[in-house]
């Protein structure tokens, strides 16, 4: 048997799981073993006495030329010099390629070069595979870097000693008031709580949590007090590596520890107008960068504000964008809950009246969601009351008008010119006509001075 070996050493050669191909000092292929034929394609038929250059290293796999010259099996054949090369591909014969390594191996007959040996095995899969350990060991890093944050972040609620208390009081005000908290902690609306310092706003915050469907997902709390303007910033959103001095890793900001959570601005009222800028953006469309970063970065998160100040006055002075202020404002931005919220409300009123109603009729819907609940939720809560006291049907009709409802801001057949008209008209009114500058329409409105001039002169808005 090993003579039969010796006797026909191509049986070895067609054995083995590499490819193999033989040349002549022309660059001609004189040997293609079966390996080779399964991995590219090309049938040895087709290669024997050809230049397999032309088939496998015609291009580079970004489409450039691929000179023989520079062929390192070619450039073996003329000055007889073994190869090593791990970093080329090979081009099979339906027209796509493969990583590939390779040795380029001299052959001599009695110490004459006569040709050479190229001796290639497809490297595809190691490649992807070193590709996904590479993603895995960057995707270990980021959950590494995001329980150091989270376990800093943990350590320092710690350290404040914080009593986990609950809510306790037996006055009608109270009991209202944790009625509206386990409503709204059915809904995943933002949050707007007012209140002095000292009234357990942050005591509201966290029970509302607690009640809500995100209860097993992170609650984050920042004090927008405790920071100077610049380090907020970098607090909320996080920053990169050297985009400030001082700022010597990456680290993530409060957003991104909240993600699938709640977050908990404390006295918002403290937020400078440019961190309120990007606030705006993170609870419109849930994205944001960090500081010195280019990366848009998602969020899913519910926002929860506090403050013992009037946002409103504020809004009137220019330190606290109107936009903003009415996307906190719950029921200005979210009219989609008020079916929900009325539904619980009713199954409240049914117990504490002792009625047995059904619901609302659609046309009373709508007629909630065009009013703009200056209220909130307690006026919504007395409106339904009145209805359900009033009313001998089991559909609450909403017969009764609501307080303000004939002014012009909820009439809803406006068109969308008009009603953008008498928006811009009524923050123009408010701001002295004061276009620019801090106190100015254009920042209250969020939009650029030259939009605002612009929509003014398409709507007809003068003194």
């Amino acid at each position: 048997m090993i003579k039969q070996f010796l006797n026909d050493p191509e049986l070895l050669l067609n054995a083995v799981g590499e490819g193999i191909y033989g040349f002549d000092l022309s660059g001609n292929a004189v040997f293609v073993n079966p390996a080779a034929e399964r991995m590219t394609g090309w049938k040895s038929d087709e290669l024997l006495g050809k230049k397999i250059h032309q088939y496998h290293h015609h291009t580079r796999v970004d489409g450039t030329p691929y000179p023989a010259d520079e062929c390192q099996i070619y450039c073996t054949m003329f000055d007889g010099k073994r190869r090593e090369v791990n970093n080329e591909i090979f081009w099979r014969k339906d027209g796509s390629s493969f990583a590939v390594e390779y040795t380029s191996t001299p052959v001599y007959r009695n110490n004459q070069l006569i040709g050479a040996v190229a001796v290639f095995r497809d490297i595809s899969q190691q490649q992807q595979t070193q590709s996904d350990l590479q993603n895995a060991l960057i995707k270990i890093k980021q959950l590494s870097e995001q329980l150091k944050d989270e376990n800093n972040y943990l350590i320092a609620e710690l350290n404040q000693d914080w009593q986990d208390s609950g809510l306790v009081g037996q006055s009608h005000v109270f009991q209202n008031m944790l009625e509206q908290i386990k409503l709204v902690s059915e809904t995943d609306t933002t949050v707007l709580i007012l209140g002095e310092n000292g009234t357990g706003k942050e005591l509201v915050a966290r029970n509302l949590y607690r009640l809500s469907t995100r209860s097993k997902h992170p609650f984050i709390k920042v004090n927008c007090a405790a920071f100077t303007p610049s380090l907020l910033e970098s607090e909320l959103f996080g920053h990169e590596k050297g985009a400030f001095t001082g700022a010597n890793e990456r680290r993530k900001g409060r957003f991104e520890l909240a993600d699938k959570g709640t977050l908990f601005l404390d006295e918002i009222a403290e937020l400078p107008l440019e961190a309120q800028s990007k606030l705006l953006r993170v609870l419109q469309e849930q994205e944001f960068e960090r500081v010195g970063g280019s990366q848009t970065l998602n969020v899913n998160i519910r926002v929860i504000a506090a403050t013992n100040r009037d946002l409103w006055q504020m809004v009137q002075k220019g330190s606290f964008r109107i936009d903003l202020y009415y996307r906190l404002n719950v029921f200005r931005e979210r009219k989609e809950d008020i079916p929900f919220l009325c539904s619980n409300l009713i199954q409240q009123l049914n117990k504490r009246l002792g009625k047995q109603l059904k619901g609302l009729t659609q046309k009373a819907i709508t007629k909630l969601q065009a009013y703009d609940w200056p209220g909130n939720i307690r006026e919504l809560q007395n409106v339904l009351e009145r209805e359900a006291i009033l009313s001998k049907q089991p559909v609450l009709q909403l017969n009764q008008p609501l307080s303000g409802e004939n002014t012009p801001s909820m009439d809803s057949s406006l068109t969308l010119d008009e009603a953008q008209k008498q928006h811009i008209t009524r923050v123009l009114i408010l701001c002295n006509w004061q276009i620019s500058g801090n106190k100015g329409a254009a920042i209250k409105l969020g939009l650029p001075e030259s939009t605002l001039r612009s929509k003014m002169r398409k709507l007809g808005i003068r003194k």
